[in-house]
């Protein structure tokens, strides 16, 4: 089985270390970090994961504007993206599957539940 690569946008670095702690440690998953909207673009076009799990709210640019600039760009564009926000109701989450994004995973998450949760909306086996 090839080993997953997985890049997490955050602009909370806590966020970041933990996620990336439980989905190298549950999953075996190689974890790739950013810490904002711009950079995780530059890091998805470098890297090319297998999928984005990508904050909602962060300064400069969000993680909508992110989902927008990912989407317009052939590179990138195949990459699924699943949200990390606290912004997760009914609404919230059809207009995220109608601009396209896999899930969204309600913050804050259950650690050792999140390789799980990625993996069941991508159809991954762990």
């Amino acid at each position: 089985m090839d080993k997953k690569r997985i890049l997490v946008v955050d602009n909370e670095e806590y966020i970041q270390e933990v996620t990336k702690i439980c989905l190298e440690t549950v999953a075996g998953w190689e974890v790739i970090t950013a810490s904002s909207g711009k950079e995780g673009i530059f890091q998805a076009e470098k890297y090319q994961p297998d999928a984005i799990l990508l904050d909602v709210m962060m300064p400069d640019m969000d993680g909508i504007a992110a989902f927008a600039n990912l989407q317009a760009n052939p590179a990138t564009k195949n990459i699924p993206v699943i949200l990390l926000t606290a912004k997760i109701q009914t609404a919230d989450r059809r207009r995220y599957a109608k601009l396209g994004m896999k899930n969204a995973i309600a913050k804050p998450f259950d650690p050792l539940n999140l390789a799980d949760q990625v993996a069941n909306t991508l159809g991954w086996n762990l």
